[in-house]
């Protein structure tokens, strides 16, 4: 499998050191990062899955660890909006250039704001997906905020 997309084209671009993991990608789970991480043999809780939301009718992006949700009323404040759902899949799809189990907050097609969830920046690395399905890329978080000139902020539910 080829490990070159726009996600890994944009982080070596930028210059940012990565590695990639790859694994048999599985449609129809009902947690695509939470079977990525069993799939690879990694903590769940530094598996990273990328979601895309609108908050006030805008796109934007948040990375959250693979066993938590989103808290939508956080994400909303992370960005300066009032409101925030989730994205639809198609459009989600078609703003990024990757499919449902591949999007990734690297090299997406039309950029949008980033936010990265705080308690993931405790970690030496975290994985993300890598831009396409089954494929993965390992790096330091603070390297994956500066890649995509992200924010940290509080963005999961409280369990």
């Amino acid at each position: 499998m080829s490990t070159k997309t726009p996600a890994t084209q944009m982080l070596t671009k930028a210059g940012v050191t990565f590695a990639t993991r790859e694994y048999d990608f599985v449609g129809g789970q009902s947690n695509i990062a939470l079977h990525a991480a069993e799939a690879i043999g990694a903590d769940p809780d530094t598996v990273l899955k990328t979601l895309m939301v609108e908050v006030d009718g805008k796109p934007a992006c948040c990375v959250i660890q693979s066993d938590h949700s989103l808290s939508m009323k956080k994400v909303a404040h992370a960005f300066g909006g009032k409101s925030a759902q989730m994205m639809d899949t198609a459009k989600a799809e078609r703003l990024t250039g990757y499919h449902k189990g591949g999007i990734s907050p690297f090299g997406q097609r039309s950029r949008a704001p980033v936010a990265f969830e705080e308690t993931t920046m405790v970690h030496e690395t975290v994985v993300i997906n890598g831009g396409k399905r089954g494929m993965m890329v390992v790096l330091a978080p603070q390297d994956a905020v500066q890649a995509t000139a992200g924010m940290v902020a509080p963005l999961i539910a409280e369990s």
